[in-house]
């Protein structure tokens, strides 16, 4: 974890990016391919550089980061680096608000389509919001969802059951 986090600090110093904080967690993704990785937890004085448009930054970010490190881990310790380490950053909270914020959408358009008893669209959003909505709804007897539309357009829909 210590490696990982140096070259956390190294990766953001060379960008000049005004970092307070870095904090390096053990992560395990399940699933059918499990994942073993790290969340990288940064405290910025300026987030919105690094966090972008709805997130996409912060997005690519976590990409570039887990190609650096699995590089860093493969030159220092051969065979350890591994091609689907996981590797997910978070700037100032921006995360884990967002998933907040998207649980409690979805509760609301749901009971929104109860009072008013028609469908509610939501805004297009990218897989992994949508991904938020329906899981959040699933379990939910009265209402479903579903995503139609294309590409960027791609939107999610809540009606009653």
């Amino acid at each position: 974890m210590e490696l990982i986090k140096a070259a956390v600090e190294e990766f953001l110093g060379k960008m000049t990016v005004g970092f307070l904080s870095v904090k390096v967690l053990p992560s395990f993704v399940a699933g059918d391919a499990p994942r073993e990785g790290v969340e990288v937890e940064l405290v910025l004085q300026d987030p919105q550089m690094l966090i972008g448009h709805n997130g996409q930054t912060l997005f690519e970010l976590s990409r570039l980061l887990r190609i650096i490190l699995n590089k860093k881990l493969q030159t220092l310790r051969p065979g350890s680096g591994r091609e689907d380490f996981y590797v997910n950053v978070d700037i100032n909270d921006y995360k884990k608000k967002k998933l907040d914020y998207l649980k409690d959408l979805a509760r609301a358009a749901a009971a929104e389509v109860l009072a008013i008893g028609e469908k509610k669209i939501l805004p297009a959003m990218p897989a992994y919001e949508r991904r938020v909505i329906h899981a959040e709804l699933s379990g939910r007897p009265d209402v479903k969802t579903e995503s139609f539309g294309e590409g960027l357009e791609r939107s999610v829909v809540i009606s009653i059951k």
